[in-house]
């Protein structure tokens, strides 16, 4: 049994918790999303808390599988219900000489050395902000309640410019330390 997957999800006041034909459905009021989880996973919805067990008559010849399934849907629905509720919210900063970013509804106009600008339209899940401020470095600030969907646009944007070990120059998540390198060492014999 997998230890993560017994610990019981909590339903916080104002979030539902539906089941159908192996669909885990959560609705909050930040958003709604679904699940598949696979059937050798039963999910129990009773007085406030999700639990999910492992069914011990599925079909899934492999017991390591089973477990992991166990563990991960519950990781899963947790995240669902927990960004239905709160939300999740993730800041990016732009560091680097004329390096800016500008938004336009849901489209982010990145100006990050190239000879072009980048354009990136965003899915509508996920709500942008871009902040500017003299003598500090271009925020980009995401958020939604989709915690996967987050952490995959996140992962596109650093891609455009991701830092590099330097001088420190890319897209970074704010608070995050980049390992530097020295450059050459002059006089070395």
């Amino acid at each position: 049994m997998s230890r993560i997957g017994k610990l019981p999800i909590s339903i916080p006041a104002g979030v539902t918790v539906t089941l159908k034909d192996n669909v885990v459905n959560v609705k909050g009021p930040k958003g709604e999303l679904s699940q598949f989880v696979n059937p050798a996973i039963n999910v129990e919805i009773a007085d406030g808390h999700v639990v999910l067990k492992e069914d011990e008559g599925a079909m899934l010849d492999n017991l390591k599988q089973r477990h992991a399934f166990h563990g991960l849907y519950r990781a899963l629905i947790h995240n669902m219900v927990v960004g239905v509720s709160e939300g999740y919210k993730k800041e990016l900063e732009l560091v680097g000489v004329g390096y800016r970013a500008s938004n336009n509804g849901n489209i982010i106009d990145f100006a990050l050395g190239y000879t072009h600008n980048i354009f990136m339209q965003l899915p509508p899940e996920i709500k942008v902000e871009t902040k500017s401020e003299r003598n500090k470095n271009p925020l980009i600030i995401l958020e939604s309640c989709d915690k996967q969907l987050l952490g995959q646009v996140c992962s596109k944007i650093r891609s455009f410019r991701k830092p590099e070990p330097y001088k420190g120059k890319g897209i970074k998540f704010v608070g995050e330390e980049i390992r530097r390198k020295s450059g050459k060492s002059a006089g070395a014999k």
